[in-house]
């Protein structure tokens, strides 16, 4: 397993400089924030692109996902919830098709830099509109995105979370079975599932080849608060054994937007407290 760290720490600075600033702390790979104030897919220029991409290349950097999971960029318009609206399950056609055309973009845009995945979210149970309706918008959604991705062989990764419309392991696995795809999996947030109390084991196994991406943050007291890792309750050792037992070799994030004012301070300490447990692991084999 690959250790990455996401720009949504950094973003009290440009992308490029995340960046720089993620590779010279030590991490292999980066997911990338596709929102404002990084990588707004909407407003993209060839010339940010461009500059993007040689930030990758002259790093070293590996992209392990493009985060599409939420759209601040689109803030300001007359909307009644501003992190993850308009989504994927939106009642309102115009803003769904808004959404689904903004993640066939961030598929271009992972497609450009090299990135294997995107990841989505459900966005949350709005009024007048029961779970079962919004979850046909949802489905409706993801069959037309999961289709231009795969001409693109980009995976689209859903992470569920505590509080959205698909917020548990058992509720992705509905999904799954539903648009049936091998483009379609899994965005695994360790930190999201131990909020729910879910068995890691169970969640892991369960959903298998499917794990396209993880992400990784410590909680305590079952609060979801994004933590660095070994500050929180979480059993990283099990984890990320269970992790290695089940085959997945792919990019673990590190997501710690909660540190915004010393963001390099975070990453550092997971970027240690994590390589000691995976060398403490390969010890023991």
């Amino acid at each position: 397993m690959k250790l990455s760290f996401s720009t949504n720490g950094f973003v009290e600075y440009s992308v490029f400089e995340a960046i720089e600033r993620i590779a010279d702390i030590g991490y292999e790979g980066v997911e990338l924030l596709a929102d404002a104030p990084h990588l707004y897919a909407d407003s993209l220029s060839t010339r940010d692109l461009e500059k993007l991409k040689g930030a990758i290349d002259r790093t070293g950097l590996k992209v392990a996902n493009i985060n599409a999971n939420t759209a601040m960029g689109w803030y300001g318009r007359d909307f009644w919830e501003p992190l993850f609206e308009p989504s994927l399950a939106n009642p309102d056609r115009e803003l769904r098709h808004w959404r689904v055309e903004y993640s066939k973009k961030c598929v271009d845009l992972a497609n450009f830099i090299g990135a294997p995945c995107i990841s989505v979210t459900s966005g949350r149970c709005v009024p007048n509109f029961d779970p079962e309706t919004s979850m046909g918008f949802l489905r409706e959604s993801l069959t037309e995105l999961v289709a231009y991705a795969e001409e693109r062989s980009i995976r689209i990764a859903i992470e569920y979370e505590p509080g959205l419309l698909v917020e548990r392991y058992e509720e992705l696995a509905i999904v799954l079975e539903q648009v049936p795809c091998r483009w379609l999996g899994a965005n695994l947030d360790l930190g999201h599932s131990h909020v729910l109390g879910e068995d890691p084991q169970t969640v892991i196994k369960g959903l298998g080849q499917k794990i396209f991406h993880v992400h990784l943050e410590d909680i305590r007291g079952r609060k979801h608060y994004h933590l660095v890792p070994g500050t929180g309750d979480m059993d990283f050792p099990k984890l990320l054994k269970i992790l290695g037992d089940s085959g997945y070799n792919g990019f673990a994030t590190v997501e710690l937007y909660t540190y915004l004012r010393r963001p390099e301070d975070a990453a550092r300490q997971a970027l240690e407290f994590l390589k000691n447990i995976r060398i403490h692991s390969q010890s023991e084999r």
